[in-house]
């Protein structure tokens, strides 16, 4: 039995919540807290599985009380935010801060709406239950860039859960002159732009959300927007991105492996493929058929995987040359990318 605390300062998200959560055979509600405080208390007297935390509270606001958890008491949380440009950046804050994951709350109509989460918030509480929380510590050291220049090559990256930490732990530890990066993050659209933002401000390369039709070149990142499948054409000689308004795929949009299997399309042997932290599959198809073209392949670890859903459906179907821990992951794409 999952136990969870709801810590959230409105009374009526407080009942909407447990009223959802009681819904499943496996969660128990243990108790609702209206302030950081309150839960503080609580988490000492129930010892809950699992905590969904309001970022908005007084007294403490959420993100202060989850920096405050993370070094005392680390445990899976996961965030209610808004779906708001100020949501968003809380939001990867959060995550950043070792949240494990977050559902978006509607700002209008709570009774009616927030109903319609219901699953989500379910399979999300469940994923955190069964997730390995990873306290929020300083990145590690910039690797030493090998001499001489790197290849003229292309890197795709895609996550999910807990993603967009290991996204930026990655990216922040790579040079400014690193080879193209495309990346596929399973994100709202409401937040995509606000992940690449605060990316870029952290990264030596320049990152930005993708609009589709930017040629692809070294010293630059490129976000899938969260409303499409972000893929690479060749043109003329050069690579373009491109963006596909087209089903999910995985139920996901933008798709990992769409990314991949366009990758693996136009350009397999000069790319690399890294499948980093995530729930489900998304991605491991896509990851294969980039190592059968020609690609070299990279999976995260196990061990410093938040979740190893996709990475480990990579590693069983042989999809992965190699299975590396993020906080390496920066020195072997060095490695792999240094020239002759």
């Amino acid at each position: 039995m999952i136990k969870v605390l709801v810590v959230d300062d409105s009374p009526l998200v407080q009942q909407l919540l447990s009223h959802m959560l009681s819904q499943a055979e496996d969660m128990q509600v243990v108790g609702c807290a209206g302030d950081p405080y309150e839960a503080r208390e609580m988490i000492k007297a129930l010892s809950p599985h699992v905590l969904t935390l309001d970022v908005e509270m007084p007294k403490m606001d959420g993100i202060a009380f989850l920096r405050n958890l993370m070094k005392l008491r680390p445990m899976p949380v996961v965030m209610i935010s808004t779906l708001t440009e100020k949501g968003a950046a809380i939001t990867l804050e959060a995550l950043a801060l070792g949240a494990v994951d977050f559902i978006s709350k509607p700002k209008h109509d709570l009774s009616t709406t927030l109903l319609e989460y219901q699953e989500e918030l379910l399979e999300k509480v469940r994923l955190a239950a069964s997730s390995r929380v990873h306290p929020h510590s300083p990145p590690p050291q910039i690797p030493t860039a090998p001499e001489g220049k790197l290849k003229n090559r292309l890197v795709a990256i895609g996550a999910s859960t807990g993603g967009t930490e290991a996204i930026q732990r990655l990216v922040t530890s790579l040079p400014e002159s690193f080879p193209p990066i495309l990346i596929a993050q399973h994100i709202p659209a409401a937040f995509s732009a606000s992940f690449a933002r605060r990316l870029d401000s952290y990264a030596r390369m320049t990152v930005i959300e993708s609009q589709g039709g930017e040629i692809v070149k070294p010293g630059m990142v490129y976000i899938a927007p969260g409303h499409a499948h972000l893929v690479v054409d060749r043109r003329g000689g050069h690579m373009f991105t491109a963006l596909r308004d087209t089903d999910p795929v995985n139920r996901h949009k933008p798709s990992v492996d769409v990314l991949f299997d366009s990758v693996a399309e136009v350009g397999a042997k000069s790319a690399i493929g890294v499948l980093l932290t995530g729930m489900g599959r998304d991605g491991a198809r896509g990851l294969m058929n980039l190592r059968q073209q020609g690609g070299y392949t990279l999976a995260q670890d196990e061990a410093s995987c938040v979740v190893w859903g996709m990475p480990g459906a990579a590693v069983e179907l042989g999809a992965a040359c190699e299975q590396v821990h993020l906080d390496r992951m920066a020195g072997r794409l060095l490695q792999l990318l240094k020239s002759d």
